[in-house]
């Protein structure tokens, strides 16, 4: 057939212009084509010759600021263009179809006219990101040409009397207004920037986002098509394949997005809600209400686009149905009967009655609604993330301000803080997430039901019906769901508390042999939280089953509604909790006043003014109490405290020392009494009450460390000064501590502190103290970890040299009593009153007996210049000592150094720059671990019931398929014989075979739902199992080198992962998989043709998710790494309140806080972005695949034959393709990040466990062993490792049965190794240890160190009953209980206790003193009635009035035992029968004390002296 531009017929209208040349239709649509290539021809040049000139001039950092007027109206006004263009060439050819020649005047102007409008975008978009704009001169006269081309052809049309019953007039009218539109656009920017026809253009900045080099994420400025699409992250996804992607490569966050933006517009609708004088202020519904008076408008946003996208979604199967229609009918379009202007006219109907005009449509409508899908998600999305943003920094701001007892009395724990932080408020993120479904869903149900209404009559309806019944069974299971989810999470936070205190105190449970009850106590929890998994598991089931049953009843909405509810109910149950968290009660108003922190000018030690009378502060009458109905825990408190000076306060355990340091500093509850800060006499009490209370350096009695460097610690956010810095180490005595460390002070301190002993934690805590350059200091008890040296040296150096001369106030509160004489002013306190302030002297004239009795504890006379002499002597002595016993320093268990190299080594899984550089393929190890932990039984059984349900599943659209195709044959077959008489179709046998494959289809569904959430349960308990054993028996040095965080860390959150997410995460990997094999098998069964279009499509897919997976690990991984420090800052600053409010450092910390935040959202950001990056990808690829599945099969079935039934299944799988692809890509990486969880816990299952297997068999070992308490060490030689150097050489002692021996020495001189060695915790390579006659080597490590006893130098205590932590074994009465607390001086405080001995221990012993706490380890030690008791410095924290009792009963109680006593204090083992002296691992003396005392140069007698 012969092609020409207006067509060659005869008898031709083309070339007739006998009525003017305007009325011959072809030089109309001739001149239509003129503007398009006016344009083409002056913006190609532009485009690719003129532009590398002009981008040099534009000083901007990202080419994507968009600054011109309309810019949004302008892409979406292309956007129509361009739709409706493709509409006019389909137009064109399908009505030219029936001419006899063609006329390429029908839509080769249109086609023109395409390109142009694409080339018009392109070159707007490349003058707008290089700000040239008087090229946009171009446009406005092509916008002006194409308007006034298209007004003629539009006008002769309305002359020739087309009209709206032809769809060209509707196509050419709406281009009409689509040219105008972007004409007047054009002329607005001409307008706003004055860029041509006036004489000074509008100059314009960038955004400050787009100035900031730091900002990459650029979603916000990006222009429409790329904010669609995501296209700008195809860099990023790029560079993410070849280096990993970190935290400086996601840069900073845009200011709208930064969690201080959000926190004040959240706090502005707080206060809203506030002013509205609402009832409850802090209430669940006032919370709601300011979240969506906050973050409101975005969510709206996402709903409009979410329901637009539902709407869009009918288009498919419309379409779908249409093209199987006429395929049916052979695709014969109506001949068009209008033949107007030499050319035909279709009308709308016409022109939709062809298949291929359907492909098409089918294919934007795809695109269309699959981008706006998108959209919706990103936007729910970046609102949830905000929110999270601003709630965490809600809640950070409420922690600083609460009240101190809420913590101390156990009302809240910083692991609930922590859940607040962690969980809830990623809950609420979810919830807003997923809140557009909520208006989406019934929009989709009503739609769907009407459509379905159209097209099946009646029988609609009945799908409806059931989808009704279903909604309260769904709302049921999911109501289920939600609370066997809530007691799942209930169990397993019980069961790491308990997991928790278990490793915290695993050095005790070993050396009681307590493994066992621990043990089985955490996997008590554990069935417990097995059990609730296993209901969560079987309602997962019967949800499935439902949605099954809504698939049968035709839809797939049913599904998120599940998803939806339990969303609901679960940020119902998160803002009632943070309702009840933000309406705890908070601290007094005192310290409201001076919430600024004061920088350190303020207080240069030049300003302040000493003289006798001024005084920091007083206290008048004060009574403070804990809790606001609690008793009075300090009463009566009048004192001043004098400025300049060294205030001392003493007093037994429990009177109340620490706490009256917390009362001034504005910690406790004040019932009455008022605090004057800073008052010189003639102040009146107005102007003392208003003082601020400056920045107070303190010390706690427990000391706080930061998760950072020891130098960090130490400067605690001051200015760096070195000399300072130097001075404040020498005062510490930490150099030789530092020197140790791997990395000296630039060392990271692990959480709590947690790889320092007792003692460097204390110095380093006192060295902050120290370090700032404030007024005033506060001690607590810095000597309680410190042997006699150290003590000293820090008393000496560090208080009396570098507070006192210059002139800082010291409050120091104490035990030491032999440093009193030190203090110009002492506070003596007793039963929480204040016995007696004054100077010494004071007290000396006023209450001798006070002063005899404090005489006779310190146990010494003033030879102040002989002390000071053999101190200086000793620190000499002591820095080389140190310096030479690196190794066996390094070795010392817990209140010495760990081998932090091994630290940093071992754990390298948990550091994140290893992390990003273990890119691995996918971990199919881990995977077959996973798998073959479910057991011979289960895995066949997963992988035949996924195989046969999803072949059942096709089976049944296949049917379905051929029971249609077999009514339409038999309806024409019908139709053709036109025979009334003849038999109906019988459509028993399809219904019959339709209602088994369901059945089956139903039963196999709930089987593999069930496999895999059986054989998830089966896993997650045997690798717990193993892993809770393999721990519970590794040996001591696995916990000294291993991170704390880093073991508990595989019980929560891998064990979590383990538990929820891998058999959710395989079973939708394993179903997405296999559907989408499904669907390109059914299609390629359809149109075998469609098989080579797939080649080029799988290969793009293949591309796409091998980058998406790289980048999609890297930015999970950093999304999770950003999430640890911001809760760890959150633990920290919960643990260290009262430190951090003490120093005024609340605005430093709200800082830090705000950058962890916001480099956790930016890292959840940029996750989100990359996965609606994948996806729209995906969506059109699979767009795509319905394009050429619908072409092939509409083509295959015209000229083959192929049944209209087949036609619809295979455009119905097509459909669901990229939905499939998606999820298998997502579930491929979420799976690959998800098994790393089961590769840590696999690393940990290879741990070595303790020998536990004795020589000697129970039967052979004596039931009262040992009864004697005879102890022979023969050349004992012990190190902590095979590959450490012996911290113990060649030792040998005997030790007669019921001797008392006393152990003395350096740091690091060996004497806790020592004790150890009787426990066989550490290495024993040389030598035996002989007790009552058997060899401890040979005796299982059960039975040994259950007949021994010991006192650690920390105290540890469980959270549980008195009763539990004294006798967890259950076999001693309560008399036996009552006399052991006599013992240890706690009977009284525990008789005042509310139940006696099942009083409640809350975690870490936390509502009990520091020296009760160590008590109550004494107490649990004469519990154990064995005749060999080893005490190590268990008396360090303990008054001296109470140490001496303590003395003089285990003299007396334990006259007939064998007592190894180590000591701090040198005192306390001068009544011993026998002193072992121990330097570096070796005996140095070993006597009667008496004997080593007469001796001149016994260095016994040298460390007595010293501690006198």
């Amino acid at each position: 057939m012969s092609l020409a531009f207006c067509g060659n017929e005869n008898n031709s209208a083309a070339y007739n212009v006998e009525k003017g040349v305007l009325n011959n239709g072809c030089f109309v649509d001739a001149l239509n084509v003129v503007p398009h290539v006016f344009l083409l021809f002056i913006t190609f040049p532009i485009l690719f010759i003129g532009w590398g000139s002009q981008s040099s001039k534009v000083h901007i950092h990202h080419s994507t600021w968009l600054h011109f007027p309309g810019h949004n109206l302008r892409w979406i006004l292309t956007f129509i263009l361009l739709f409706v263009l493709v509409c006019e060439i389909a137009e064109g050819i399908v009505s030219d179809g029936v001419s006899e020649s063609r006329h390429l005047h029908l839509y080769m102007p249109a086609g023109m006219a395409f390109l142009a409008a694409i080339t018009s975008v392109v070159y707007y978009h490349n003058i707008e990101t290089s700000n040239f704009p008087k090229l946009l001169i171009a446009l406005l006269f092509y916008w002006t040409l194409a308007f006034i081309t298209k007004t003629i052809k539009f006008v002769k049309f309305c002359d020739n009397g087309v009209g709206f019953s032809q769809l060209r007039f509707c196509l050419t009218g709406l281009l009409v207004i689509l040219y105008g539109m972007l004409l007047a656009v054009e002329i607005n920017v001409i307008r706003v920037r004055r860029y041509v026809f006036f004489k000074t253009p509008k100059e314009v900045k960038p955004p400050e986002d787009l100035q900031d080099l730091g900002v990459r994420f650029l979603q916000p400025f990006v222009n429409l098509l790329s904010k669609g699409t995501y296209w700008w992250m195809n860099t990023f996804i790029k560079t993410a394949h070849k280096k990993p992607i970190d935290l400086k490569a996601i840069g900073k966050l845009p200011i709208a997005m930064r969690a201080l933006t959000n926190y004040i517009r959240l706090n502005e609708a707080f206060e809203a809600q506030k002013n509205k004088r609402s009832p409850y202020p802090q209430g669940s519904k006032s919370i709601w209400c300011a979240l969506c008076w906050a973050f409101g408008r975005p969510l709206v946003l996402s709903s409009t686009f979410r329901i637009l996208a539902d709407l869009l979604g009918f288009a498919g199967p419309l379409c779908i149905s249409g093209i199987v229609h006429h395929v049916g009918k052979g695709n014969n379009t109506i001949r068009p009967q209008i033949k107007i202007l030499g050319v035909f006219f279709i009308s709308s109907q016409e022109f939709l009655s062809n298949a291929y005009v359907l492909a098409v449509l089918l294919f934007f409508a795809l695109l269309l609604q699959r981008t706006i899908l998108q959209a919706s998600y990103y936007v729910a999305i970046e609102t949830g993330i905000n929110l999270r943003g601003a709630i965490q920094t809600k809640i950070y701001n409420k922690i600083m301000q609460l009240s101190t007892s809420n913590m101390s009395m156990g009302e809240m724990t910083a692991g609930q803080i922590c859940n607040l932080v962690a969980i809830d408020t990623n809950q609420l993120m979810w919830f807003f997430f997923l809140c557009p479904n909520l208006w989406a869903m019934p929009v989709q149900i009503i739609v769907g039901v009407l459509l379905l209404y159209y097209l099946l009559g009646i029988s609609a309806l009945i799908g409806a019906v059931v989808i009704i019944v279903l909604a309260p069974v769904q709302y049921f299971v999911a109501t289920k769901l939600s609370q066997a989810q809530r007691s799942t999470l209930e169990y397993s936070n019980e069961r790491l508390k308990k997991t928790n205190e278990m490793l915290r105190g695993i050095k005790l449970l070993k050396l009681y042999a307590w493994e066992h009850i621990f043990h089985s106590s955490v996997e008590e929890t554990r069935q417990k939280e097995m059990t609730s998994l296993k209901a969560f598991a079987l309602y997962t089931s019967i949800s499935m089953q439902c949605e099954m049953f809504s698939l049968f009843a035709s839809f797939k909405t049913v599904i998120i509604v599940s998803f939806v509810v339990r969303s609901t109910v679960k940020a119902l149950v998160s803002v009632q909790k943070l309702s009840e968290f933000l309406s705890s009660e908070e601290i007094g108003e005192e310290h409201d006043k001076c919430s600024e922190p004061r920088s350190a000018d303020n207080h240069s030690k030049y300003q302040v003014v000493v003289s006798n009378n001024v005084q920091l502060y007083i206290i008048t009458n004060g009574f403070f109490t804990w809790t606001p109905e609690g008793s009075a825990t300090l009463s009566n408190i009048d004192i001043r405290i004098p400025q300049g000076q060294l205030t001392m306060i003493v007093g037994q355990v429990g009177c109340g020392k620490s706490s009256l340091l917390l009362a001034t500093l504005g910690e406790m509850q004040k019932t009455s009494g008022n605090v004057f800060w800073n008052s010189p006499e003639k102040e009146t009490a107005v102007d003392m009450e208003v003082r601020k209370r400056g920045s107070v350096a303190y010390a706690s009695q427990k000391p706080w460390l930061l998760n950072a460097t020891v130098e960090e610690n130490i400067i605690f956010e001051s200015p760096f000064n070195k000399q300072r810095y130097k001075a404040v180490i020498d005062a510490c005595s930490l150099q030789p501590d530092i020197d140790i460390l791997p990395h000296g002070d630039q060392t990271q301190i692990g959480e709590r502190g947690i790889n320092l002993s007792g003692g460097q934690r204390q110095r380093i805590s006192v060295a902050r103290a120290l370090y700032q350059q404030t007024n005033v200091v506060f001690l607590d008890d810095p000597f309680s970890a410190l042997d006699i040296h150290l003590s000293d040296h820090l008393m000496q150096e560090g208080i009396l040299k570098m507070l006192r001369e210059d002139k800082r106030t010291i409050i120091l509160v104490t035990h030491k009593l032999q440093y009193l004489p030190h203090a110009d002013w002492i506070v003596a306190m007793k039963d929480g009153t204040i016995q007696r302030e004054g100077t010494l002297k004071d007290i000396q004239k006023s209450e001798s007996e006070l002063f005899e009795h404090w005489k006779t504890l310190m146990n010494r006379q003033d030879q102040e210049l002989e002390k000071e002499t053999i101190i200086e002597r000793k620190t000499v002595l002591e820095r080389k000592n140190l310096r030479r016993t690196r190794y066996s320093r390094e070795a010392l268990l817990k209140d010495d150094e760990e081998d932090e190299e091994e630290i940093t080594e071992s754990d390298d899984d948990d550091n994140l720059s290893s992390v990003l550089h273990q890119r691995a393929k996918m971990p199919w190890r881990a995977c077959g671990k996973y798998l073959s932990s479910a057991g011979i039984l289960l895995l066949p059984l997963l992988v035949l019931s996924q195989f046969l349900k999803h072949t059942v599943m096709v089976a049944i659209d296949y049917w379905l398929a051929k029971w249609t195709s077999d009514v339409i044959s038999a309806k024409s077959d019908l139709e053709q014989k036109n025979c009334s008489v003849c038999q109906e179709f019988n459509h028993s046998r399809y219904s019959r075979v339709f209602s088994i494959l369901c059945c089956l289809g139903i039963i196999l569904c709930l089987v593999t739902s069930i496999a895999v959430e059986w054989t998830g349960l089966k896993v997650a308990k045997k690798l717990h199992y193993c892993l809770l054993n393999k721990i519970i028996l590794a040996p001591m040095r696995f916990f000294e080198t291993t991170p704390l965080g880093s073991i508990l860390n595989r019980f929560s959150a891998d064990c979590n992962t383990i538990d929820q997410h891998i058999p959710a995460t395989l079973e939708c990997l394993s179903r997405s998989t296999l559907l989408c094999v499904s669907a390109l098998a059914v299609i390629s069964y359809v149109t075998p043709m469609f098989l080579i279009a797939l080649l080029p499509l799988a290969i793009i897919c293949y591309f796409i998710q091998k980058y998406f997976r790289v980048a999609s690990r890297d930015l999970q991984q950093l999304d999770d790494s950003t999430q640890l420090p911001l809760l760890c800052h959150f633990s920290e600053t919960v643990e260290g309140l009262t430190t951090i409010r003490a120093f005024r450092y609340e605005g430093r910390f709200r800082q830090k806080l705000l950058e962890y935040t916001d480099s956790n959202n930016i890292a959840s950001l940029f996750l989100t972005a990359a996965n609606r990056w994948l996806e729209v990808r995906m969506e059109y690829i699979g767009a795509c695949v319905v394009l050429i599945a619908a072409v092939t099969s509409i083509t295959k079935s015209l000229y083959n034959q192929l049944s209209s039934g087949l036609v619809g299944l295979g455009l119905t799988y097509a459909l669901m393709v990229s939905n499939y692809l998606n999820w298998m890509v997502r579930n491929l990486a979420d799976m690959e990040i998800q098994l790393g969880a089961v590769k840590r816990i696999n690393g940990l299952l290879k741990t070595e466990a303790e020998n536990y297997e004795g020589l000697l068999s129970p039967s052979q070992i004596p039931q009262n062993w040992p009864d004697r308490g005879e102890i022979q060490i023969q050349n004992l030689s012990v190190r902590y490792d095979s590959n450490l150097k012996p911290v113990l050489k060649h030792v040998s002692a005997h030790i007669s049965p019921g001797q008392k021996i006393g152990i003395c020495g350096r740091t690091g001189s060996g004497k806790s190794s020592f004790s150890l060695a009787f426990f066989r915790m550490v290495d024993t390579f040389e030598g035996r240890i002989i007790i009552d006659g058997i060899d401890i080597a040979k005796l299982p490590l059960q039975t040994l160190r259950s007949r021994l006893s010991i006192i650690l130098q920390d105290p540890i205590l469980f959270s549980g009953t008195i009763r539990f932590n004294l006798d967890p074994e259950k076999k001693c009465t309560d008399s036996m209980l009552w006399e052991a607390l006599e013992i240890a001086q706690l009977k009284h405080v525990v008789k005042a206790l509310p139940g006696g001995l099942d009083a409640i221990v809350t975690e870490g012993g936390e509502n009990f003193s520091q020296g009760q706490r160590q008590l109550f380890c004494l107490a649990r030690a004469f519990v154990r009635k064995t005749s060999i008791f080893i005490m190590d410095e268990a008396t360090a924290s303990i008054d001296m009035a109470t140490e001496n009792i303590l003395q003089k009963v285990v003299m007396t109680a334990f006259a007939d035992r064998t007592v190894v006593t180590i000591a701090h204090r040198v005192h306390t083992i001068l009544n011993a029968d026998l002193v072992i002296v121990m330097k570096r691992g070796v005996i140095l003396e070993y006597d009667k004390p008496e004997v080593l005392l007469e001796q001149e140069d016994s260095v016994f007698a040298s460390f007595v002296q010293a501690d006198k």
